[in-house]
């Protein structure tokens, strides 16, 4: 009897306790549009990545042709021949790997002008959504936007507008 009141006291208090918080969500691409500076950080971006972009190409696409004249020319070619322009395709196209490692893996060059340029913009996203969050007492805040698991949210728990006014911008 005495587990049965115990366990009835703990789901009273539990779902005193989960009515009491408050949820809402934002729309963090929605806010990213508001603000000039995102817009102007992310046409940087786009442009050193098409630049970036077409010096690969342009390097694979002399690679592909250095390789189908290799190809044509390989049966007439003697055997040292063969292996040194062999070695240097294999060469060409490491350093083309290794280029587009540079401008665009993990750790590359685009990845790092993109926490210089964004992540500042984000975390003033972020800061003008926990002040709004804090204020109006919010328990948990979902982001609407990339790729959310969020499937439905009604709009009256949208604080994208808050979040922008804080910011000082007009929604």
């Amino acid at each position: 009897m005495k587990q049965l009141i115990f366990s009835f006291l703990i789901l009273l208090l539990s779902s005193t306790y989960s009515s009491a918080q408050k949820y809402g969500f934002i729309n963090s691409d929605f806010i990213l549009s508001k603000m000039p500076e995102y817009k102007e950080a992310k046409d940087r971006l786009d442009k050193m990545a098409d630049r970036w972009t077409k010096e690969i190409e342009e390097r694979y696409k002399l690679l592909n042709q250095k390789k189908e004249t290799f190809n044509k020319e390989e049966v007439l070619l003697p055997t040292e021949e063969k292996e040194k322009r062999s070695d240097e395709l294999l060469k060409m196209e490491n350093e083309v790997i290794e280029l587009q490692k540079m401008r665009f893996g993990v750790s590359g060059e685009y990845f790092q002008k993109r926490q210089e340029l964004i992540k500042p913009i984000q975390d003033k996203v972020y800061d003008a959504m926990q002040k709004v969050a804090s204020k109006r007492s919010y328990t948990f805040i979902f982001d609407k936007a990339n790729q959310s698991n969020l499937i439905y949210a009604d709009k009256k728990f949208d604080l994208s507008d808050e979040v922008i006014k804080e910011m000082g911008l007009k929604p």
